[in-house]
């Protein structure tokens, strides 16, 4: 039996599954990070998280493309650390991006849960900047 035939046998080929539910969701949670950065650009404080969300999220994209195929192949592999610390540095949208059209470190467990709370991390920071002043960064 071949493995399309196998019970439990993962889909790697196709188009992303739920296509419009996880642009929805992303819209929504980039929707602070945008709207913070955008906020602070125009008020003529900083373009600099506006750039690095957009740069930081293309080498996340790009580091996922790369483990996902080096995963294929058996190569050595990105550390997975690597992967959370781009994630934090404001690449959240481009590895969650990467893990959906990759299909790629979404079953992991251990993974998705750092990998959202990076993102719960963003969130929180951005609705602090917000809507509560920035006052929450001080109590850290």
């Amino acid at each position: 039996m071949n493995d399309s035939g196998r019970r439990g046998a993962r889909h790697t080929g196709g188009a992303v599954q739920n296509l419009r539910l996880k642009l929805g969701v992303f819209a929504l949670l980039c929707a602070l990070p945008l709207s913070g950065s955008l906020l602070l650009g125009l008020q003529g404080e900083s373009w600099v998280p506006m750039t690095a969300y957009g740069a930081v999220s293309v080498v996340a994209f790009l580091l996922y493309w790369s483990d996902k195929r080096k995963a294929q192949s058996d190569a050595w592999r990105t550390p997975e650390n690597v992967l959370h610390a781009v994630e934090l540095a404001g690449g959240w949208p481009g590895a969650l991006l990467a893990q959906q059209v990759f299909r790629h470190k979404t079953r992991k467990v251990s993974f998705q849960v750092v990998f959202w709370f990076v993102v719960l991390l963003h969130q929180g920071f951005w609705v602090d900047q917000l809507f509560l002043g920035g006052h929450l960064l001080v109590l850290f």
